[in-house]
């Protein structure tokens, strides 16, 4: 997988500088819708087919999406660099980075939450409040709930885990009294 994040970094990198000079969340809209789209099986068969012109590969894509920038001309001439190259397949690659260089363009990251139960919106707050004074920046977070976890949370920002969870004190201290 490494070798299509390197693929898929120059063109997230030049979508990104075209969507400095627009609105980067419309671009955001439809880079994440596009990929939705070229990740499902069917579409990438199609796409591949050498029976189908390479128009209508593009024409399928951007009527897939719903984002109003589908229209734009730079939208179509980002789809038809991407299957004049046969780079369809790199879509939700190129998405990840592109929200990469949104998050760091806004001095921001993404957050996964998973906790043991649902947590409602004062509980939130305060744990991503204390979150971003930990990790020094605001904070986009996404909660899942697992039971498995016991109880407390598992947070997950970039590369960096901290796992406050039942689950993971008590395979702690398991681990202590094996060794």
């Amino acid at each position: 997988m490494a070798e299509l994040a390197t693929i898929a970094r120059p063109y997230a990198e030049a979508l990104f500088g075209v969507a400095e000079a627009g609105d980067i969340a419309a671009w955001s809209t439809l880079v994440a819708e596009l990929a939705q789209v070229a990740a499902v099986p069917e579409v990438l068969s199609v796409a591949t087919s050498p029976k189908v012109a390479p128009e209508q590969v593009i024409d399928l894509l951007l009527s897939a999406a719903k984002s109003p920038l589908k229209d734009s001309p730079e939208a179509k001439n980002f789809v038809q660099m991407l299957v004049d190259n046969h780079r369809l397949q790199l879509l939700p690659q190129i998405h990840e980075q592109f929200e990469a260089l949104r998050n760091a363009n806004e001095g921001a990251a993404d957050a996964l939450i998973v906790s043991a139960f649902p947590i409602d919106g004062a509980q939130l707050n305060d744990l991503i409040a204390s979150l971003e004074r930990k990790f020094k920046c605001k904070l986009k977070p996404t909660v899942e709930v697992d039971p498995s976890l016991i109880g407390g949370v598992r947070v997950t920002v970039g590369d960096e885990v901290l796992d406050t969870s039942v689950r993971a004190r008590l395979a702690g201290m398991q681990a202590a009294l094996t060794a």
